[in-house]
């Protein structure tokens, strides 16, 4: 039996991105909690097959094919969420595109395409849903933005994480205005999360997967599942005091310094206690237990 205060029977949830991947998963789970959603994605069978999912389920799902960097078709699609829904409840703001290229020859066309995608067209997706939030005093925006929001990653991200730290300023802005009128705004960050796209790379470069590990505490890479939680947290009642939050979810990435070192390598604990203590006659050994 579903706790009663993370039921979201009779709420509607608008996911972009919902074919696979983040956006899957979190439709699948607000549906598993009770939500009629409206399952948003190009890849036409991947939201096809969500959809199949959501309604054995007994759960109302509309599939849109809108492309969610056009801000006039977005306003197509929340025309069509009013006519078949009439409410929305839970906007997951997931679907967006990067591009990666070294800065110095990134072609000005592809930063604005990026910017246009994961910026312009998350604004549109959050402006078309807070309307309608705001004229009923209530709901909730999950943005999703990235690590690389507030910490470079270099690689070529540079166009990507612009729009990404793009993300988390709207977030916060977004949550000053509408909170106290009822509709809360967050941003969730995740570092790397296993997908088609991402397992591609790690697969034509055998190095990569290890070094992504050198940064996360955790010794995992995500898996689409991990952002369930969180999405039936802030779409439900139970979050109603989280607003304007940047939700980090990384294994512990955003947390360790960049110069840490992942787990506890005894080795190297017991030879800087031995130094320091060799070295250092006044200093107390307890000091540098870990």
């Amino acid at each position: 039996m579903t706790n009663s205060r993370f039921d979201l029977t009779g709420k509607v949830a608008v996911v972009s991105g919902a074919a696979q991947g983040l956006g899957q998963a979190a439709a699948l789970a607000v549906a598993q909690h009770g939500a009629d959603v409206v399952l948003v994605d190009r890849n036409a069978a991947g939201a096809q097959a969500t959809a199949e999912t959501i309604r054995a389920w007994d759960r109302k799902v509309l599939v849109a094919g809108t492309n969610v960097s056009d801000p006039e078709a977005i306003t197509e699609l929340f025309k069509q969420v009013d006519a078949e829904f009439g409410r929305v409840d839970f906007l997951g703001n997931i679907a967006g595109d990067g591009h990666l290229c070294k800065p110095e020859d990134l072609a000005i066309e592809d930063l604005h395409r990026v910017l246009q995608n994961l910026v312009i067209g998350r604004f549109a997706m959050c402006q078309q849903a807070g309307r309608r939030m705001l004229a009923r005093g209530s709901g909730s925006i999950m943005n999703i933005g990235s690590v690389a929001s507030s910490t470079a990653l270099g690689r070529g991200h540079v166009a990507y994480s612009m729009a990404m730290g793009a993300v988390i300023q709207m977030t916060r802005e977004l949550s000053t205005e509408w909170s106290h009128r009822g509709v809360r705004v967050n941003c969730v960050t995740p570092a790397q999360v296993v997908n088609p796209s991402l397992t591609a790379r790690m697969q034509s470069d055998p190095t990569l997967e290890s070094r992504f590990l050198q940064g996360i505490p955790a010794g995992c890479l995500g898996r689409s599942d991990d952002i369930q939680g969180l999405a039936v947290l802030l779409a439900s009642d139970a979050a109603r005091w989280i607003t304007g939050a940047i939700i980090p979810l990384d294994g512990g990435n955003t947390a360790m310094n960049a110069g840490g070192t992942p787990g506890h390598e005894q080795h190297i604990v017991q030879t800087f206690h031995a130094e320091t203590t060799q070295h250092s006659g006044d200093l107390k050994s307890s000091t540098f237990r870990a």
